[in-house]
């Protein structure tokens, strides 16, 4: 047994282990004393000798010896005795972060399975699932943008905002970064002490407004993690006809419309704000990613440290107090195979 950094959390319970058993002890012989008394009170000493013939002293001292043990142990489990470390982060409560995903017709492709947005939204609770403080926000966008769920620390209302997404939800076509940025500042604290955005794209920005944007939101204190859904390679874009049929969408010269993943804009928003790009996966793992970027910036910045703690064994003590308490409740003060002379 590794004994290392032995110490007591609450030593002042140390004297309950000491006084108890004492008083305990004081008592037990003054019980002892007033039974003999009375005793001989009410017979001669060798009819007392015949009556208490099937008593015998060395059990009840037994038993007075597992009581007094039983008291040290209660004192010793008070005072919280402590040996090992276990090392835990501190983590600041109220981390606010604003989530903010693309709904645009290309995050219907399905170079990730089962396609970009339901990799995405399927990621994204698993995330804040996992995260254990702090307030989440949702905005949506494609050719605008729109809060969906401002910052609040309901996660099941969340989540359930974050499932009812689909393509359909912003209804203008197109890819504004730009102003899905500023609508996720719009939703954040504005006294917040930091403010961060996660972006989940492909990075097609249409627009070509999201680095102009992320620049701006950078002098405000802005901090964008960017999530790239999708393949480099691509994949055609389908969507459903008046028929209710999925076909190709075709641009205007008639060839298929295939959206890739723009990997470099969204390095370049990420690298704007002192952020960083991570590609989501297939599996979706990404954004595990940046939770681990955002404890970076929690130690770097002295909001988040390590420490080390000591590992509670008082319930080594209870386990032995509750044994000693049974076994003085079983253990008789009678004799066995007595026989009494006449």
């Amino acid at each position: 047994m590794n004994l290392t950094d032995f110490h007591f959390v609450e030593p002042r319970w140390l004297g309950l282990a000491v006084v108890a058993p004492v008083l305990l002890a004081l008592l037990h012989t003054h019980a002892g004393r007033k039974r003999r008394n009375q005793l001989a009170q009410l017979a001669s000493p060798h009819f007392v000798e015949q009556l208490t013939a099937s008593h015998s002293p060395a059990r009840r001292q037994i038993k007075n010896i597992l009581l007094l043990v039983a008291f040290a142990c209660a004192g010793l489990a008070l005072a919280r005795p402590q040996w090992g470390s276990t090392e835990t982060g501190t983590a600041w409560l109220g981390e606010d972060l604003v989530f903010v995903l693309d709904c645009s017709q290309s995050m219907t492709a399905t170079d990730v399975a089962p396609s970009r947005m339901q990799r995405a939204k399927f990621a994204m609770l698993d995330f804040v699932r996992k995260q254990s403080h702090g307030r989440v926000g949702l905005v949506a966008f494609a050719g605008s943008a729109f809060i969906q769920c401002p910052l609040t620390f309901d996660a099941g209302a969340f989540e359930e905002t974050l499932m009812s997404l689909d393509e359909k939800t912003i209804p203008l076509p197109g890819t504004d970064i730009g102003r899905a940025l500023d609508e996720a500042y719009r939703a954040m604290d504005k006294n917040a002490r930091r403010k961060m955005v996660v972006l989940v794209t492909d990075g097609e920005d249409l627009e070509k407004s999201g680095i102009v944007a992320a620049k701006h939101l950078a002098t405000n204190g802005v901090v964008i993690f960017a999530i790239g859904v999708g393949t480099p390679a691509g994949k055609e874009i389908q969507m459903l006809n008046a028929a209710g049929q999925l076909e190709l969408v075709r641009d205007a010269k008639g060839g298929t419309v295939r959206s890739q993943l723009d990997e470099a804009t969204l390095r370049e928003i990420a690298r704007a704000t002192g952020g960083d790009y991570f590609p989501l996966g297939a599996l979706g793992d990404g954004l595990g990613k940046v939770r681990s970027a955002i404890h970076a910036f929690d130690t770097a910045s002295g909001l988040r440290s390590s420490q080390k703690n000591g590992v509670d064994r008082y319930h080594w003590l209870i386990a032995v107090l509750l044994v000693l308490l049974v076994g003085e409740s079983l253990l008789g003060t009678r004799r066995k195979n007595i026989t009494v002379t006449p």
